[in-house]
């Protein structure tokens, strides 16, 4: 099941975002979408949801929400189980990282992707074998 990258929630966000000054990180995000074999977690899914419902500028209905979702519950998706659970809180405690980032980093890990693609976390940490990349932050050094 290993894949390319996994992807973060907010990235996904960015890509069906409205709000006018994401235009730019909406076109990243779907380049990056388009471009790239990956996987999420249940965790991202969850978090999808509700955000794009509930927290951006103009939240999209339940309906909408739910067809842009179910698309992506046939991407390779990481249960969030027991054993991922201890695996956030060992990321967290070594990395010092919050609880929900370390879950973001064992999903990625149980994937096998070697790129995590996030605003969140810090653009080029290493978290073992995975390292994180903003992609808004890349673009704007490539375009500078």
């Amino acid at each position: 099941m290993p894949v390319e990258a996994f992807i973060d929630t907010n990235v996904l966000v960015y890509s069906v975002s409205s709000h006018p000054p994401e235009r730019e990180k909406r076109e990243i995000a779907r380049a990056v979408i388009a471009s790239t074999d990956f996987g999420i977690s249940a965790q991202v899914l969850a978090e999808f949801y509700v955000t794009v419902t509930k927290k951006i500028s103009q939240p999209l209905s339940d309906e909408h929400a739910l067809q842009l979702l179910e698309p992506l519950t046939r991407l390779p998706v990481i249960t969030v189980d027991s054993d991922l659970v201890l695996e956030a809180i060992a990321m967290k405690r070594a990395h010092r990282i919050s609880y929900w980032d370390g879950a973001i980093v064992a999903a990625a890990h149980r994937l096998g992707a070697p790129i995590i693609f996030s605003e969140d976390l810090s653009d080029g940490q290493s978290y073992g074998s995975t390292k994180v990349v903003n992609p808004f932050r890349t673009r704007k050094r490539t375009n500078q």
